[in-house]
């Protein structure tokens, strides 16, 4: 038998008995118990919290959240409607929280009189919240609440 044959046969035959075994039997968190083959029904979009609270930030350096609706808003390369409250020539009228001084600065650290390019498509970082459940379980924690359980001290033994 030449080399080629030989393998054509190992081929069919590994093909054959993947072919042969039963699917597995994993259950995908995000789709639930319905068949990778088979589509689900998505979930329905949950309503945007119109809220605007500041929220704690999570991590150092997070950017914030958008406390309210943005549905409708146009940024593009031609207007950003955002800065029509936040930016700082307008934040004494509509006392929307001015952008960072650092939205003002170009990659070089140079302040600018005008937004950066860089920063100027807002929904790049800053991004409105749903009340939505979370769709996986997460035991996520703030580094201030780990430190603080770390640096607290034990408890008097008995």
């Amino acid at each position: 038998m030449n080399i080629r044959a030989l393998t054509l046969a190992t081929c069919v035959l590994l093909g054959s008995a993947t072919w042969a075994a039963p699917p597995l039997e994993i259950e995908d968190p995000m789709r639930g118990p319905t068949p990778v083959a088979q589509e689900t029904d998505p979930p329905l979009i949950s309503p945007v919290e119109n809220k605007d609270i500041r929220r704690m930030r999570t991590y150092s350096m997070q950017p914030p959240t958008i406390p309210h609706k943005i549905d409708g808003y146009q940024v593009d390369k031609d207007f950003n409607r955002c800065l029509a409250c936040h930016a700082r020539v307008n934040t004494e009228e509509t006392q929307a929280p001015p952008l960072s001084v650092t939205h003002y600065m170009d990659r070089d650290s140079n302040v600018l009189a005008e937004v950066s390019p860089r920063r100027y498509f807002c929904v790049q970082c800053h991004v409105p919240q749903t009340e939505a459940k979370p769709l996986v379980s997460n035991t996520y924690q703030d580094i201030d609440v780990i430190l603080k359980r770390l640096t607290a001290p034990a408890p008097a033994k008995k």
